[in-house]
């Protein structure tokens, strides 16, 4: 049995048509839920009650942990190709149902239908969990040893994406050659060059960010003994999401996470309460084993990487800690033109310390809010059990919204790996934790960024910021001299001198959406200028090549968030 299970904001679906010869009557054709937790289940062959009772109460169990009273059972068969017979996974679904305890309001939706749906996840590190349990109801994965593919026939092809709409992430990128999925690396991607272009001029601007805000970056191996994932709780509660290695004897898990690598930076020296607070980035590759059925292009993957930040501070500083941060996470969106909004998670009912210190880190975080003038909505109760937390919303140019930045204070981390620094008093104090994400997941938020713009990235994002075309052989050796001098005034470039008509070369340029195009014939050599168009269809002739540098690079500097 194959589950993904989701700790959504919201969750809505509509019932369409039966895909299947065996389906369950509804009358039911819209329904919607709030703060549950969902299962999207996937019933094998040889599963039985028995694997259903296991996958369940675990997900019981976690429920208890974050305090969720609602359960939505939802079949889900493209999490494997292993499939049980239609009639054998209603019945065990239907079992599963039916066991939900009282207490908990619980809810299926129907069997062998097509359906649409919505959601919109929680902020948290264990909002998505991939399991995988055996037919015996054994929460482990079992593994099939198979012949190695053949890379010829392995590689990814446009025809395996056929039918995917015109605006996603994964036909856009495809057209504009910025990444590739192989079956050789499930769920991990392939940065081609034009790809590697944004994700480092991603890096390079939070980077300098991060220099503009005193935060020291540092980087931590990519796995370690399980013990640090013991005393973490990752090997407790996301052992199913972990690739487990073992080396003489020894078991390694690669991380999922940063925070506990991070934290063991933090207790290698000793610190004074004047070296607070420190603020660590981390930028690592992070692995987590996401069902294969579950990968969907960046938005999903197996490897990933975050612009991760964890702040180890005194209680007197975490509310100027909480506005700096939440200052870059409104200066960063803004650069995008993004719009988002802001949730502030409460206090569970299932939490760990004290009420009083629960309030005082609540209102922290309200206070940043409001020194910060962002206006929020307050999610009660929706705190992660160790502490509460802002998780924002980004809005892109469709009007969709995708969870990205997430601020969070820890005080259980910090207790758990016994984290101290000598207060001014002389004594042994235990610092507060700030878990920071602003892009979030990287891929993902290229993946947002791709759909948001289009393809049609700003001019300091773009992979080819300028086209130089030229009309005849005759302009050849002027066009190749203009490039080469983008290239000197380090403007991402590229000529076409080939004998191809200059219509068509215009429109190749717009299709692979550079944002500007330098066309030269005799006129421009003659007088030493260029003749410039744009991808909206702007166009200005006369312009002398030093002007037109001066305007990217002040583009490009300033980050200007308009594409033209």
């Amino acid at each position: 049995m194959k589950i993904l299970q989701l700790d959504v904001e919201k969750l809505a679906y509509d019932v369409l048509k039966p895909e299947a010869s065996v389906y369950e009557e509804t009358k039911e054709k819209h329904a919607e839920f709030d703060d549950a937790l969902v299962m999207w289940v996937c019933v094998e062959k040889g599963d039985t009650n028995e694997t259903a009772d296991a996958a369940l109460k675990d997900a019981l169990a976690f429920m208890d942990q974050i305090g969720r009273k609602k359960l939505v059972v939802y079949p889900f068969a493209h999490l494997s190709s292993n499939l049980a017979e239609p009639k054998e996974a209603m019945s065990i679904l239907d079992h599963m149902y039916k066991s939900v305890p009282k207490g908990i309001k619980a809810s299926k939706a129907p069997f062998g239908w097509t359906k649409k749906f919505t959601i919109e996840m929680k902020g948290h590190p264990l909002a998505e969990q991939a399991k995988s349990y055996d037919s015996a109801g054994k929460g482990k994965k079992t593994y099939k040893k198979t012949k190695p593919a053949s890379v010829n026939t392995a590689i990814v092809k446009k025809s395996d994406w056929a039918g995917l709409p015109e605006n996603d992430h994964r036909t856009i990128g495809e057209r504009l050659d910025l990444y590739s999925f192989q079956e050789v690396s499930p769920g991990m991607t392939y940065w081609h060059p034009n790809g590697y272009i944004i994700y480092k001029e991603l890096f390079k601007y939070i980077r300098e960010k991060l220099d503009e805000y005193g935060y020291q970056e540092i980087a931590t191996p990519a796995f370690a003994n399980i013990a640090l994932w013991q005393v973490s709780g990752h090997y407790d509660h996301y052992k199913d999401n972990m690739f487990i290695l073992e080396s003489d004897g020894q078991e390694f898990g690669l991380k999922p996470m940063n925070c506990p690598s991070t934290i063991m930076i933090f207790k290698s020296r000793r610190w004074s309460y004047r070296d607070l607070p420190v603020r660590f980035a981390d930028f690592d590759k992070l692995y987590r084993n996401e069902i294969s059925g579950a990968l969907t292009g960046l938005l999903r993957v197996r490897e990933l990487t975050q612009d991760d930040a964890h702040l180890f501070v005194r209680e007197d500083q975490v509310e100027h800690e909480l506005v700096s941060v939440l200052k870059m996470v409104d200066e960063l969106y803004k650069i995008f033109g993004l719009k988002y909004i802001a949730k502030l998670s409460t206090m569970p009912d299932d939490h760990m310390g004290d009420a009083k210190l629960w309030d005082k880190a609540t209102s922290a975080l309200e206070n940043a809010l409001k020194a910060n003038k962002m206006k929020y909505e307050t999610k009660e109760k929706e705190g992660a059990f160790y502490g509460p937390k802002i998780d924002f919303d980004v809005q892109d140019s469709q009007g969709r919204l995708w969870q990205c930045a997430t601020v969070q204070l820890d005080y259980q981390l910090p207790q758990r790996f016994k984290l101290e620094y000598t207060g001014e008093d002389g004594r042994q104090h235990t610092p507060v934790i700030i878990h920071r994400v602003i892009y979030g997941s990287l891929e993902r938020f290229i993946a947002i960024l791709v759909e948001h713009y289009q393809g049609k990235f700003p001019t300091w994002l773009a992979p080819v910021q300028v086209k130089v075309i030229s009309i005849s052989d005759q302009s050849n050796e002027y066009a190749h001299k203009v490039y080469e001098q983008l290239r000197k005034a380090r403007i991402r470039a590229e000529e076409d001198l080939g004998d191809r008509t200059m219509e068509y070369k215009l429109r190749e340029a717009i299709e692979q959406k550079v944002p500007y195009m330098l066309v030269v014939g005799k006129k421009e050599v003659d007088a030493n200028i260029v003749a410039v168009r744009t991808r909206s269809g702007g166009q200005k002739f006369g312009v002398k090549l030093d002007d037109f540098i001066e305007k990217v690079k002040a583009e490009t500097e300033k980050r200007l968030s308009s594409p033209n």
